[in-house]
């Protein structure tokens, strides 16, 4: 079924609503957080820097990018070509990794904790946390044309989240808080050196998170690689199989 064309068109269509509902969840979510910055008189330029420096924002922009791309391909060239060009599998498999990762540590460090972005909106916060995170995951096992990368590969997957966290790490006591005053800003609470829920305390604490996170990134990006090494395995044992015939 998952070789069968009409099936290859199905999940075309599957990743141009996703990467839709995504960027409707990440609009929903920015007026609001704009909406509130100015009633209560906030700097908006730093909020909306504040919000795009979130590795949740960044992550659902670059998987509705990655998805809209990948129907694209599809729908102009995948017809003709055995599998997805190897740019784009790069690319998928990152963003794969990206929004695995977010659906987990959302789901399992963040969820009820208000975050500094201001009030959320509901359905945006499921849709980025929750449903984007599962579709990217059933597209590992999915989508049509998968191609099989080398495990260098999962190198690749890890320079995006390091520049996050330097960045995060290096803009954050650079940045006053809009919404508290505090002479520093992070996105998220286990960034934070100053948090005192931190164990062990200050940057060590934040070190730890870092490091468990990176693992997670690893873990899930080889993981990732290698079901579309599996995938194009068998996938190259049933033509051989159809060939035979």
């Amino acid at each position: 079924m998952l070789r069968s064309p009409a099936w290859a068109d199905f999940w075309a269509v599957v990743r141009i609503l996703t990467a839709v509902a995504g960027v409707a969840a990440i609009i929903a979510q920015l007026v609001r957080t704009v909406s509130n910055a100015e009633a209560a008189g906030q700097p908006v330029g730093t909020v909306v820097v504040n919000f795009l420096s979130f590795f949740t924002i960044q992550s659902n922009v670059a998987a509705a990018v990655t998805l809209t791309i990948g129907a694209l391909l599809f729908w102009t060239q995948g017809r003709r070509t055995g599998v997805e060009p190897r740019w784009f599998a790069i690319l998928l498999v990152c963003v794969t990794t990206y929004m695995v990762i977010t659906g987990i540590v959302y789901n399992l460090l963040l969820r009820g904790i208000q975050l500094p972005q201001g009030e959320t909106v509901a359905w945006s916060n499921e849709v980025m946390h929750v449903v984007i995170p599962i579709v990217l995951l059933l597209d590992l096992f999915l989508a049509h044309r998968r191609r099989a990368l080398p495990w260098r590969a999962v190198w690749i997957i890890v320079i995006y989240p390091i520049v996050w966290v330097i960045y995060t790490l290096v803009r954050g006591p650079l940045v006053t808080s809009p919404g508290n005053g505090e002479p520093y800003w992070y996105p998220y609470p286990f960034l934070n050196p100053n948090n005192p829920a931190l164990q062990p305390p200050g940057y060590a604490g934040v070190a730890v998170y870092v490091v468990v996170i990176a693992v997670g990134i690893i873990v899930v990006g080889a993981l990732a690689v290698a079901v579309g090494r599996w995938r194009a395995s068998q996938a190259r044992g049933s033509e051989a199989d159809h060939t035979a015939q």
